[in-house]
């Protein structure tokens, strides 16, 4: 059974064409059991950077994943600067910092 899916979560999905995609939940109608979901990536590139309509039982929300090195926070930064996340590029930064500082000490 897929955990509750909430506004903001990552998920990989299929659409109704059987496209894969990965990106969030921007929106959640619980009525029509749908949702909008920002796709990043796409086996369909050209859906790329779109909010699209998926079937929520056609969604599986990612795992959160701990962060281990300086290039994955790097990877995740250039995705929230693509994804416009403001407040998580922030957060990001900040852990890419501290991890500096550290180095320095």
């Amino acid at each position: 059974m897929n955990t509750i899916l909430t506004t903001g979560d990552w998920i990989k999905g299929t659409t109704t064409d059987g496209e894969l995609i990965i990106g969030y939940i921007e929106e959640i109608d619980l009525g029509t059991a749908s949702l909008k979901a920002k796709v990043i990536t796409s086996d369909h590139k050209e859906i790329e950077g779109y909010t699209i309509p998926l079937r929520i039982k056609d969604a599986k929300k990612l795992p959160h994943t701990k962060i281990a090195n300086k290039e994955q926070i790097r990877f995740l930064i250039d995705l929230a600067l693509v994804t416009g996340d403001e407040e998580w590029f922030k957060e990001l930064s900040a852990k890419l910092n501290a991890m500096r500082e550290l180095v320095k000490q």
